[in-house]
């Protein structure tokens, strides 16, 4: 019981970090045109590191530990395919909330498997909540953002709503301690997915928006938001 309010704990956390993210972008009379600017441009960077990293020391050594090289492909490659459909259903459909959808097809599966690897004692359960934070806080500032600029929707609703979808990551942390803890296999699917769906993202959306003409840290941002997976993964390991 006790590891199961742990699960619960670390995945509301981890999902607090998008309201937090949108309380963030929500501060632009502070200094709107660097908050546009450079300061935009930075958060983003140090989400799509964050993202790698979970990719490459987390999602991707755990989910093919359980998976033949071909099937570990195959889910990788329809974890990009799937975003990437999604992507143009949402272009098509000209939805402003579409880094919303992007962020909850990130964070949601990334819950289920932090719950399950809690429940199979993983080393690395801490550090996969660490990294959802990581990424929740800059992707909540993109949707936000997204949001705001092209919907009617008041600030207070969308934050609220983006703490609602913290409690969500709570169900699905307890779906995946409870009911995957004995699915390895279908854990290291669920990873490998969600690792070809974000680095569709990386590319797709994210790195194309780093680079900001005449200022040089935002690229920088990538290599920290990496660092701190990197250290986690040194401490863990």
């Amino acid at each position: 019981m006790d590891l199961l309010f742990t699960v619960i704990v670390l995945t509301l956390l981890s999902g607090l970090a998008m309201p937090f993210g949108a309380l963030l972008a929500k501060i632009e009379h502070l200094h709107p045109s660097w908050l546009k600017s450079e300061l935009r441009h930075s958060i983003i960077a140090l989400g799509a590191g964050a993202l790698l990293s979970a990719v490459a020391l987390v999602l991707v050594p755990e989910g093919t530990s359980n998976l033949s090289p071909l099937v570990a492909c195959l889910a990788l490659t329809l974890g990009g395919v799937g975003f990437m459909l999604l992507d143009i259903l949402l272009k098509k459909i000209n939805s402003p909330a579409s880094q919303l959808v992007a962020m909850l097809a990130d964070f949601i599966p990334e819950s289920i498997a932090l719950g399950a690897a809690f429940a199979t004692g993983s080393s690395s359960a801490y550090l996969i909540a660490l990294l959802i934070a990581l990424q929740n806080l800059p992707e909540g500032f993109n949707a936000y953002r997204e949001l705001k600029d092209g919907s009617s929707m008041k600030s207070v609703i969308i934050i609220l709503s983006f703490v609602g979808l913290a409690l969500l990551g709570s169900l699905s942390g307890i779906l995946g301690y409870t009911f995957l803890y004995d699915l390895p296999k279908v854990v290291s699917l669920i990873m490998l997915l969600a690792s070809g769906g974000i680095l569709y993202s990386i590319f797709q959306d994210i790195a194309p928006q780093v680079r900001l003409e005449k200022h040089w840290s935002p690229p920088l941002w990538a290599v920290f938001g990496f660092m701190f997976g990197m250290l986690g993964h040194m401490l863990v390991h």
